[in-house]
């Protein structure tokens, strides 16, 4: 079949493509055919509509959450055994040498229990030094209250996650208790140790698990407070592009625990290890929808067949008299390839145009939907996104444009061939 198919091409000439567009337009005693073609066409330009719109709102869900989880997180960090770095200005020197990191800074990462008047909350309290932490993280667009510099060594600031203060009942300027789990042995026995921090700054991600449980104070304040001394607990790093960082990350962690190394084993964890579950969930459920959408575009190609199969048999006599004056069978199954292909192109085209029109204004679209019929899609007190957001990929495009076309043409193969194979002599026979 795929030799005929190779031969037909290089046979190809403008008679087929003449005759194949003069039957794909309507005729007096085909209307009906030419209806089925209409529906054809128009089930292909939706499947391929819907799929663009919803492969780009799935991107541009990704993306925001992309987003919103790396305007806390870094793009890469590196860790010690027992949560504890103590060569990190070695390591975070080294590592700005390397191509593609953009940033370094250090962090002292721990669990604390806050508490504020009646309010008791365990939360992970991150040291950080403020100068170099907004080089690595966004944090500073995601500042409500105050701001990261608000943060200052021996003065024992606190910038808490809106959800976090909320559940304490704190706001700017509260004194908030910092319980470490490290306990110090008295003579009463092992006791907590209790440092009360003030509330300069709150911050919201719009990711819960951050906004939540996560309070940042002064590295130096964290070093004291969990007895570090000149240690910190890992070096976080900046890339340039936040999609080669596996790769980096494991030339980094090859590097740190060559053989020759006699410091204690380094780890060395990306983004996408420390979220997966969130991105493996995201692209789990775009393949499924390609999946599903994909096979409403192949019902609506496969019309194609019973289309072309009521024009096979209503053109039977016409196939008859092509044969009779020189026609070949391959010139006759490549007419009806065209008028079946035809209508693929001309569907996906027209879907490929509303899909990516829609794609690009689904911000505008979305809004008016929903004064107009007064009903709002994502809540913002149910989900964490509260617009509908879009993220046109063209590759995607031109993936489900090429796909839809496959589908066509292989809808066409079975009826052409029955077409090449009509006996001339009988289909004149009652003529």
């Amino acid at each position: 079949m795929l030799k005929k198919i190779k031969s037909l091409i290089t046979k190809f000439s403008g008679f087929e493509l003449f005759v194949g567009m003069r039957y794909t337009r309507a005729k007096r005693k085909n209307h009906f055919i030419s209806f089925i073609s209409l529906t054809s066409m128009i089930g292909i330009a939706l499947g391929v509509a819907a799929l663009i719109i919803v492969l780009s709102v799935m991107n541009g869900f990704q993306k925001d959450l992309r987003t919103r989880i790396l305007g806390v997180a870094s793009h890469l960090e590196i860790t010690g055994g027992n949560n504890m770095l103590s060569d990190w200005s070695n390591i975070a020197e080294s590592s700005l040498k390397r191509q593609h990191v953009l940033a370094s800074a250090p962090y002292i990462m721990a669990q604390a229990m806050l508490s504020y008047g009646q309010g008791v909350q365990g939360a992970i309290v991150r040291g950080v030094l403020p100068v170099a932490e907004d080089k690595v993280a966004d944090l500073g667009r995601n500042m409500k209250v105050g701001s990261l510099n608000d943060l200052r060594e021996g003065e024992f600031g606190i910038i808490l996650g809106m959800d976090l203060a909320y559940n304490l009942g704190a706001q700017m300027g509260d004194k908030v208790v910092v319980m470490a789990p490290q306990g110090q042995f008295t003579p009463a026995g092992v006791v907590p140790r209790l440092k009360q921090f003030t509330v300069v700054g709150l911050f919201g991600s719009g990711m819960q698990e951050y906004d939540a449980g996560l309070a940042l104070i002064h590295i130096a304040d964290a070093a004291k407070l969990y007895r570090m001394d000149d240690k910190v607990s890992g070096v976080r790093l900046k890339l340039d592009d936040l999609f080669i960082a596996p790769n980096v990350a494991a030339a980094i962690s090859k590097d740190l625990n060559n053989p020759l190394n006699t410091h204690s084993a380094y780890y060395v964890s990306d983004w996408t290890q420390q979220h997966s579950n969130f991105f493996k969930a995201v692209q789990m459920e775009k393949r499924v929808m390609f999946i599903i959408l994909t096979l409403i575009v192949a019902v609506a190609a496969f019309n194609i067949v019973s289309t072309l199969v009521m024009a096979v048999t209503d053109k039977r006599a016409d196939i008859a008299i092509m044969r009779t004056f020189g026609a070949s069978p391959g010139s006759i199954m490549l007419i009806f390839i065209i008028q079946g292909a035809l209508i693929g192109v001309i569907g996906t085209l027209i879907g490929a145009f509303f899909g990516i029109l829609i794609a690009l204004n689904i911000d505008t679209i979305i809004p008016f939907i929903e004064g107009l019929f007064h009903v709002k899609f994502l809540a913002k007190d149910v989900y964490q996104i509260s617009e509908v957001p879009s993220d046109l990929i063209w590759s995607d495009v031109i993936t489900i444009v090429i796909m839809s076309f496959i589908l066509s043409l292989l809808a066409t193969l079975y009826p052409s061939w029955r077409a090449s194979k009509i006996n001339p002599a009988e289909a004149l026979r009652y003529e």
